[in-house]
């Protein structure tokens, strides 16, 4: 591999629920040193079905979650309530327990556009950033293909509407906010939650090169600040 590999911290257990044990440790132990230097820790959460069970177990992490803001790193602009949103995945299997004073910021609006500018103008710069990556290579909502992809990537703002039309990672909900490597660069720690052989062999073909319009995913290796932290099982 390239010097990609160099640039990962790469964990891995022998099945899902060590997995997704080890992986709330590490997101919780992240937030625990945040704290511990500021008042408020910022953590900024993936949507899709691959971290549901890491954040059920945060959900009871012994942190004060009272001092903790949890936004997402991406969203599908859907009604509000809509359960294909990524902040109903957050309400059901996070905001609950322990986790349930946490402050939560959805992306809200008349307009994708306003919610994107809400979003910036909020924004403070995460500590904590927890990244997923697609079969296509996408990670956030910055897809392979994808118009204006080129622009999102280069984008000061670390926030961006994006239209993902035409991408089949996209699936039917092509509107969305996306994070961009400019919002992700401040995290202290940035961490990456996949599983099964075909996410682990893409990775790895991620790693052999630094192409971020071939393969978006490559921003959390690429983009400069801390190392990206792996978390994968069979």
């Amino acid at each position: 591999m390239s010097d990609g590999a160099a640039r990962v911290d790469w964990n891995e257990t022998d099945d899902a629920e060590r997995w997704a044990i080890a992986a709330a440790n590490d997101i919780a132990i992240a937030l625990g040193d945040a704290l511990a230097k500021q008042d408020r820790a910022r953590l900024l959460l993936s949507g899709g079905t691959t971290p549901a069970p890491v954040y059920a177990r945060l959900a009871n992490a012994d942190l004060d979650w009272s001092r903790v803001d949890v936004g997402l790193v991406d969203e599908r602009w859907l009604p509000p309530g809509h359960p294909d949103r990524n902040d109903s995945l957050l309400r059901q299997h996070l905001l609950r327990d322990r986790a349930a004073t946490a402050r939560f910021e959805p992306f809200e609006g008349e307009s994708l556009e306003q919610a994107v500018r809400d979003a910036n103008l909020r924004d403070r710069g995460a500590d904590v950033v927890v990244l997923g990556m697609g079969g296509d290579g996408h990670t956030a909502s910055l897809f392979p293909g994808m118009r204006g992809l080129a622009q999102a990537l280069a984008s000061p703002q670390p926030y961006v509407a994006v239209d993902a039309a035409g991408c089949p990672g996209a699936g039917p909900w092509p509107r969305r906010i996306s994070l961009t490597p400019a919002g992700l660069a401040p995290a202290a720690t940035r961490l990456l939650l996949i599983s099964g052989e075909a996410k682990r062999a893409l990775l790895q073909r991620a790693l052999d090169g630094d192409d971020a319009l071939e393969l978006p995913i490559r921003i959390a290796f690429t983009t400069p600040g801390a190392p990206m932290r792996v978390h994968w099982c069979p």
